[in-house]
């Protein structure tokens, strides 16, 4: 009888410390992710034409240049259990799940994920620029982005009002500093009130993660890279800059430069087949 009120007395206590510990772990917590801007390894400094202070890169094709303004959206991120578990992130929500990285707002830079249910993540999906379906300007659904992509220091929306910019990159390129002025976006096809998709620059990015990100008694930083040395050298194309009005002039806005924005948009992003990654990579995940 001893013996088995021993064993009793043991198997609640058991009981008694796996419900302490599992009270202990907080349902969610907080995800940062943390976004470093590069060409390759150097962390980008920006500048204006003469700067002497600006990050100077080489591309494949031998062009030198710097940026003075470096932007981009993020929107559509879901984060992945080590069990294949997806959970999304506000992605029907601009206000509350979509940002404007902006290389000259340091706080920009770390966009915090709140409430993320505690868990292992192995992997990460975000989109670079918002989806179709969201991507309209909506100043009553979602005014806190509206506001946010159309201050006065983002101006990420088309001046032709149908949608948000979701890279915006000025600079200089070659040795006599020529005007570099890249803007990528959705665009529309036909006249107002009868708009139609015409090139969808939305890329979906899918990111393995180096070292799981655990999420409860800890709330993980996920260090992400952005390489905009891939902008002229990515995976799918080597871009030489031209500035003109001809069909493959590039480094400015001119009637065809949708056509040209593609090839930065899969450099930066990826083609969605052979490249998921495009300019980004996963750093380091701290726990």
């Amino acid at each position: 009888m001893k013996n088995l009120k021993q064993c009793l007395f043991l198997a609640v206590s058991a009981l008694t410390l796996a419900s302490c510990s599992n009270d202990d772990t907080p349902a969610a917590n907080n995800v940062t992710l943390a976004f470093t801007n590069t060409f390759n390894n150097t962390t980008i400094v920006l500048g204006d034409a003469t700067s002497a202070d600006a990050t100077i890169n080489t591309s494949a094709a031998g062009q030198v240049h710097h940026f003075s303004e470096l932007k981009y959206v993020i929107s559509n991120i879901r984060l992945i259990k080590d069990d294949g578990t997806e959970i999304p992130y506000n992605i029907n929500d601009l206000d509350n799940g979509a940002t404007v990285i902006n290389q000259a707002n340091t706080a920009s830079l770390n966009y915090v994920l709140s409430n993320i249910p505690s868990g292992t993540y192995k992997q990460i999906k975000f989109g670079l620029g918002i989806k179709t379906d969201l991507n309209t300007l909506d100043q009553t659904r979602f005014p806190n982005f509206y506001a946010a992509a159309g201050a006065n220091d983002t101006e990420m929306m088309w001046e032709w009002g149908t949608g948000y910019r979701f890279t915006k990159i000025e600079g200089f390129y070659d040795t006599d500093n020529k005007e570099m002025s890249i803007h990528t976006g959705s665009t529309v096809e036909g006249s107002e009130g009868s708009y139609t998709q015409g090139v969808d620059a939305y890329r979906d990015i899918t990111l393995n993660l180096d070292t799981n990100a655990k999420v409860g008694n800890t709330a993980p930083k996920i260090n992400i890279k952005a390489d905009f040395n891939k902008l002229l050298s990515g995976a799918s194309n080597t871009i030489t800059l031209s500035t003109g009005t001809g069909m493959d002039d590039n480094a400015t806005p001119n009637v065809h430069t949708a056509v040209q924005m593609v090839k930065f948009v899969d450099n930066l992003g990826g083609n969605g087949t052979s490249d998921i990654n495009g300019m980004f990579s996963i750093i380091s995940v701290e726990n």
